[in-house]
């Protein structure tokens, strides 16, 4: 499924609304990357933004793209990952949620999204959020009818300061529901770097607000983390796969392996 269908927000020059890397990846680990990318669908014209914007991190959490891919070479895992931008359609909100489709963002209104009408909210959720998470649970639902299991691995980032107000930590994990123990193991093997600031569901807590590990893990009784980095640590390729390794021997040493 693309999504580009007659109708669609998407036209036939837009990229699919997911991609998929390495995903012949034998190890137990999926990762997803729900706000991964910055497109926007030639039709809605930018959403009235100037280009920079779609480089902040209203519009796409930066360094997860090239940190999922390092991060699924080192595990040998898929990343299945969002293209479009958070702005165009949040897909780590349910899709009735109002702010899945921000009208203003960290004090940056967004034109496009304003006093949008029931149609084109629609049309953003048939062409990206559905085939997005359709693409993540054929993925889940295909390993488990061939028995194997699968440990869900969400990677987001986190700019250094919102609103201003400093965030401390390097990388936080969330959890909520179902088996938290591997999100507990995962944040004890990361605090014992004496160099890390870890922070336990910060700075965002996982509640009704989070939509795709609750969709896909705990209904499946998946084992799962969120994990979250500091953007301005993963901003280069070098450090991005200097935290591919540092979260590979967590993951590792958390799922036992």
């Amino acid at each position: 499924m693309t999504g580009r269908t007659a109708g669609s927000v998407l036209s036939p020059e837009d990229p699919a609304p997911f991609g998929l890397f390495n995903a012949a990846g034998t190890s137990p680990f999926l990762l997803i990357g729900d706000h991964a990318g910055s497109a926007v669908p030639r039709r809605l014209e930018l959403l009235g933004l100037q280009p920079d914007d779609l480089s902040r991190h209203i519009a796409i959490d930066i360094g997860v793209f090239g940190l999922g891919q390092a991060l699924a070479s080192r595990l040998d895992a898929p990343f299945l990952h969002q293209v479009y931008s958070r702005l165009v359609i949040d897909c780590n909100r349910a899709p009735t949620r109002p702010d899945a489709i921000a009208e203003v963002s960290d004090g940056t209104p967004i034109p496009g999204n304003m006093r949008l009408a029931d149609r084109a909210r629609d049309a953003r959720i048939a062409a990206i959020h559905e085939p997005y998470h359709a693409a993540i649970a054929k993925v889940l639902d295909a390993r488990r009818a061939i028995g194997k299991g699968t440990i869900l691995l969400s990677l987001h980032s986190f700019t250094p300061e919102m609103n201003g107000v400093a965030r401390p930590w390097d990388v936080g994990i969330l959890h909520n529901l179902g088996h938290v123990d591997f999100a507990h193991a995962i944040r004890d093997v990361l605090a014992e770097q004496a160099e890390l600031t870890v922070g336990d569901n910060v700075p965002y807590v996982m509640d009704d607000t989070d939509y795709t590990v609750p969709f896909h893990a705990f209904p499946r009784n998946l084992v799962y983390a969120e994990i979250e980095v500091r953007q301005d640590l993963i901003g280069s390729s070098y450090n991005q796969n200097a935290w591919a390794k540092l979260l590979a021997d967590a993951a590792l040493r958390a799922a036992g392996m």
